[in-house]
């Protein structure tokens, strides 16, 4: 995001808040007001339940054109005459805050709410612009994707079809949207059920192991973890798929053991994954392979 340019603004009951939005609207950012409990404001009259005919649930700008600041994320604008109409006007006067549609800036930003996502971010994305929250950080990428909320405890994405609230231009240089954010918003199949605490091995199934040698096992096991380990971006994708690769080779004999599993479930863990993250991710792998 680039740092907003000086703009001389209109007359307002709330100028800081103008003035910001002026600002970054002249460098193509899309912004609207927030009213109290940093929201955006509801429909109007006419637009209520859709009366209007456009934008359903906000989903996509469709053919309404009411002047006002009625749509959430669709009303935002770079259009200092519409930031500073009679219609935007009363809105400016409740506003407590600023926010912006970052997809419509060709941004993506991943909310972090607390200390832990923060600490997660740290270790797991590629260095960016970052802005300091009330709780956390918002990690600013170049980019747009899909918006997702919860993909992780304390994140979420928001990008197209999405605001976020203005805090400041933030430090650090903006890089492009890695493969590490677009993984976060790639569901692995529903679990049938979930055990966080204890993971459940496939029978044996009685005679020799086709693996031969307990040497064929261990060479497995250890390049299954050294995928993970070595890992840099994807880590859902490339935990789930490791563990689906090894259970897809290995888990039809029974010859894999607790202690097999709890090394591939450390080597996920210290890449961030959580226990309860890693206990899903094999569950989902060996419903996937019916076993």
């Amino acid at each position: 995001m680039t740092q907003p340019t000086p703009i001389r603004r209109a007359p307002s009951h709330k100028p800081r808040l103008l003035d910001t939005a002026l600002s970054l609207a002249a460098n193509g950012i899309p912004l609207l007001p927030l009213r109290a409990g940093k929201v955006p404001f509801g429909n109007c009259p006419d637009c209520t339940n859709n009366a209007c005919g456009g934008r359903p649930n906000m989903k996509t700008p469709g053919p309404c054109q009411c002047p006002g600041v009625c749509h959430a994320w669709a009303a935002a604008t770079t259009d200092p005459a519409v930031l500073t109409s009679p219609a935007w006007a009363a809105a400016w006067r409740q506003a407590v805050a600023v926010a912006y549609h970052p997809g419509g800036a060709g941004l993506t930003v991943v909310d972090l709410d607390n200390a832990d996502a923060t600490m997660w971010a740290r270790t797991a994305l590629p260095a960016t612009r970052t802005v300091q929250t009330t709780r956390g950080e918002h990690w600013i990428y170049r980019g747009t994707m899909t918006s997702h909320n919860a993909v992780r405890p304390g994140v979420d994405i928001k990008s197209t079809m999405s605001y976020a609230r203005y805090l400041g231009p933030g430090t650090g240089t903006m890089t492009a949207l890695p493969d590490a954010v677009r993984a976060l918003a790639v569901k692995e199949p529903p679990a049938v059920r979930s055990a966080p605490c204890s993971v459940s091995m496939p029978a044996r199934s009685g005679g020799q192991c086709p693996h031969r040698t307990p040497v064929f096992l261990e060479r497995g096991i250890a390049m299954a973890e050294q995928r993970i380990t070595a890992a840099r971006t994807a880590i859902h994708a490339t935990v789930y798929a490791t563990f689906l690769a090894v259970l897809s080779r290995h888990g039809h004999c029974g010859c894999l053991t607790d202690t097999h599993v709890n090394r591939l479930f450390t080597a996920a863990q210290s890449k961030g994954e959580t226990a309860r993250h890693c206990t899903d991710a094999w569950t989902n792998a060996r419903t996937t392979l019916g076993l």
